[in-house]
């Protein structure tokens, strides 16, 4: 019989549907590395979690999985190359939570534009500062995404109803866009016109502090930035730096490259929460009810198909 290892906490219905399936299906959420490994013997499908590293020891030393699957987006944990060209189908399931992240990315937007946050702690103090609050509208703004698959996809359409310009780029040719009201452009060309920024990318060595100094440098305006995707793809030292000078307005961060939040590791990160022109969530973009059953839910068909 064919044996599924899940190694994650996720919802119900992907057991479910993988024993509906006919596969033999186990539950084992709390692995490291090593204890993993060895529990993976013999199967022919493993889910895992981002706190477990499956590199190329891990794949060859596992010489019956057919796929290696991910609740969620990122693949940054799991030598996908390696794995793949060993015949291992890597799988997840991005489509399961864009919408929420979309929802979310607009969210953080409007509290930026508008200082949601600030305000609120301020009257929750007794404070009534209705100028120093005064916002902008995004109407009237560019709006530049990085990365236009799943999650930028779903930002931009939600986007659409504000009447804001948006501009996308994207390395891959992208096709069947049709219904969404967004142009694509070059990154020089994105920041040129860009009044905001919002990154919907993977962590790759080429993501890696895709944000850094010269990509501040080369924005032609002022701009506002938004990360949900990972938080190593904004490099802290340098995002403080460009709010220290007035290049970057304001930053709403989902992710942060250190979220463990030791204090001995946020000594740039403590700038930031000082300031009034940050907004802060703790990597819940994708994080809703409805997503975490629908992430399951497509990953437990993409396991079926491959499996069969």
């Amino acid at each position: 019989m064919t044996r599924i290892l899940i190694s994650d906490r996720t919802h119900p219905i992907l057991e479910e549907r993988l024993c509906q399936a006919g596969y033999d299906v186990s539950v084992e959420p709390d692995h490291d590395y090593r204890s993993l490994l060895h529990a993976a013997q013999g199967c022919d499908g493993l889910v895992v979690r981002s706190k477990v590293i499956i590199d190329r020891p891990f794949i060859d030393a596992c010489p019956s999985l057919r796929c290696i699957g991910r609740v969620g987006a990122g693949m940054e944990t799991i030598d996908v190359d390696y794995a793949e060209q060993k015949g291992i189908r890597c799988l997840n399931s991005p489509e399961g939570n864009r919408d929420a992240v979309g929802e979310h990315t607009v969210g953080l937007l409007l509290a930026l534009l508008n200082n949601i946050a600030r305000a609120d702690a301020e009257v929750r103090r007794g404070l009534w500062h209705r100028e120093e609050n005064r916002g902008h509208e995004l109407g009237n703004l560019t709006v530049g995404i990085i990365g236009f698959g799943n999650m930028g996809q779903a930002f931009a359409k939600r986007l659409s109803g504000f009447g804001c310009r948006i501009v996308y780029y994207d390395p891959k040719d992208l096709k069947d866009l049709k219904d969404l009201k967004a142009s694509s452009l070059s990154l020089a060309e994105l920041q040129r016109c860009a009044d905001v920024v919002s990154f919907h990318v993977p962590l790759t060595a080429e993501t890696h502090h895709y944000l850094d100094a010269a990509f501040i440098d080369a924005m032609q305006k002022p701009f506002f930035l938004l990360n949900t995707s990972r938080g190593a793809v904004v490099d802290t030292e340098a995002l403080v730096a460009g709010l220290a000078s007035g290049k970057v307005r304001g930053a709403a961060l989902d992710v942060l490259e250190d979220e463990n939040m030791q204090a001995d590791t946020l000594s740039t990160f403590n700038f930031q929460l000082s300031t009034f022109n940050c907004v802060f969530t703790p990597h819940v973009a994708g994080w809703t009810v409805e997503s975490k059953y629908k992430l399951a839910a497509v990953l437990a068909d993409k396991i079926i198909e491959t499996l069969k």
